[in-house]
């Protein structure tokens, strides 16, 4: 973050890559966030100020009616995706404080397992680094997704457990193609996730 309060801009960001930007909540260990190292890398934007958040990014938020498909990708490439970087026990009352919604596109990730090692094999309990290469994947920036993941020696294991939603999530038409999908994917037991 620069001296501002305004997010520092990707060192490496590749010409046509999607701008990831995280608001940071400082709830978890510096040193075991993926957040913090992506940012580090130059590979996202981190800020702790609202006011320096994208306008009219695609905002990924748990609690949002619409998930994330690939109609969102116009929206995300021009404005960018914002993410919450908070720990996964305050996450509702982080989101509630905030108020998010009012800066632009909510949306929630669709059905998804955990390759992180606090939440390994868990439903729906991503680091930031998995939901941004989630929704990049998402979006059809497979690349992109890819290179988040490299930062992390169990970061392959994300694509590798998730690779048939994340392939037919791709492929959906929009967020009522992606629910849809989604049934196929979530296991007994995890209907409530």
């Amino acid at each position: 973050m620069s001296r501002s309060g305004r997010p520092a801009r990707p060192r490496l960001r590749a010409p046509g890559a999607v701008r990831l930007v995280e608001l940071l909540e400082d709830q978890c260990d510096p040193s075991k966030c993926t957040g913090r190292k992506l940012m580090r890398r130059g590979l996202a934007e981190g800020t702790s100020t609202l006011r320096a958040l994208p306008r009219g990014a695609v905002v990924l938020d748990p609690r949002a009616a619409q998930a994330l498909s690939p109609a969102d990708a116009n929206v995300a490439r021009r404005r960018g995706l914002v993410a919450l970087d908070c720990s996964w026990r305050h996450v509702e009352a982080s989101y509630e404080a905030r108020g998010l919604d009012r800066l632009g596109v909510a949306r929630a990730l669709p059905f998804l397992l955990a390759a992180n090692p606090v939440h390994y094999g868990q439903p729906m309990q991503l680091s930031t680094l998995e939901a941004f290469a989630a929704a990049l994947f998402i979006l059809g920036e497979d690349a992109q997704a890819r290179e988040l993941l490299g930062s992390y020696t169990w970061g392959p294991m994300f694509e590798t457990l998730n690779a048939q939603p994340l392939q037919a999530y791709a492929l959906a038409k929009d967020s009522t193609g992606v629910v849809a999908l989604q049934r196929e994917f979530v296991g007994p037991g995890q209907e409530g996730e």
